[in-house]
């Protein structure tokens, strides 16, 4: 998988699964080895977040599907409801993290060179700069693709796929990973599906074929379409989160 982007090849202060070995069979073993790692530090990380009381989605999708918008709206839109915290992958910049700060949330900073993932590791290097305290809603945007970053568990509660409706209908059909392990499906930028030639009810189908477990939500973080449906789905998953866990919520 990551030999082909390039993230294998990385160098710098990211040292991730770079291996000289040629052979199929050792190049499988060292990703296990490096998968069932990131797992168990994905784990102690999803625990340790219950027992502060705060609920983590990892957000997945091609560049430009609208992930820093929806986040962005959600950061404002509730700041009086919940305390809210990001971290933010790219391969290169801060201008995600430039863009959600000053909306009342912490926000941290990844930048992983040529790695086209975030890893649990990094998730909790990132964390050590957040003040977590009181924090109830943690964001994490992952780096813009739609293939390698579904492999990897950060943690998180709820893994979020968006998918615009520039796009096109068939990307659940040709990148199905990131699809199948999604708890919700976001179609973003349905104020201008009809505009575009997007197929929503096609569309639709392709993710009930692929993800027959995931929530589908319609909305436009630009036009506020449908976000009242999302602040609902956040606001169900944290109460479900609180009961489980006996916090008190507000």
């Amino acid at each position: 998988m990551c030999e082909n982007c390039g993230c294998a090849n990385t160098t710098g202060h990211i040292h991730l699964h770079t291996h000289h070995n040629h052979s199929p069979n050792r190049e499988i073993q060292v990703h296990e080895a490096i998968l069932a790692k990131n797992d168990h530090l994905a784990v102690h990380l999803r625990e340790k977040h219950h027992r502060q009381g705060i609920l983590t989605l990892n957000f997945l999708s091609s560049p430009g599907s609208g992930k820093t918008s929806l986040i962005e709206r959600t950061l404002v839109d509730l700041a009086d409801q919940f305390s809210m915290a990001v971290v933010v992958g790219d391969l290169e910049t801060d201008n995600d993290a430039q863009r959600l700060r000053g909306k009342g949330a912490s926000v941290v900073q990844i930048t992983t060179g040529n790695v086209c993932h975030l890893e649990a590791n990094m998730i909790e290097t990132a964390l050590a700069d957040i003040n977590l305290e009181g924090v109830q809603l943690l964001f994490i945007e992952n780096v813009g693709n739609l293939v390698c970053p579904a492999a990897y568990d950060l943690g998180e509660d709820l893994r979020v796929g968006l998918l615009s409706a520039t796009e096109g209908e068939d990307k659940p059909l040709k990148y199905p990973t990131l699809f199948k392990t999604a708890d919700v499906v976001v179609l973003n930028k349905m104020d201008i599906a009809e505009a575009v030639g997007f197929d929503r009810e096609l569309a639709v189908e392709n993710i009930q074929k692929i993800a027959p477990q995931a929530t589908i939500l319609e909305l436009s973080a630009r036009s506020r379409l449908g976000l009242e449906n999302w602040y609902h789905y956040l606001q169900e998953r944290y109460q479900t989160l609180a009961s489980q866990t006996l916090i008190e919520v507000k």
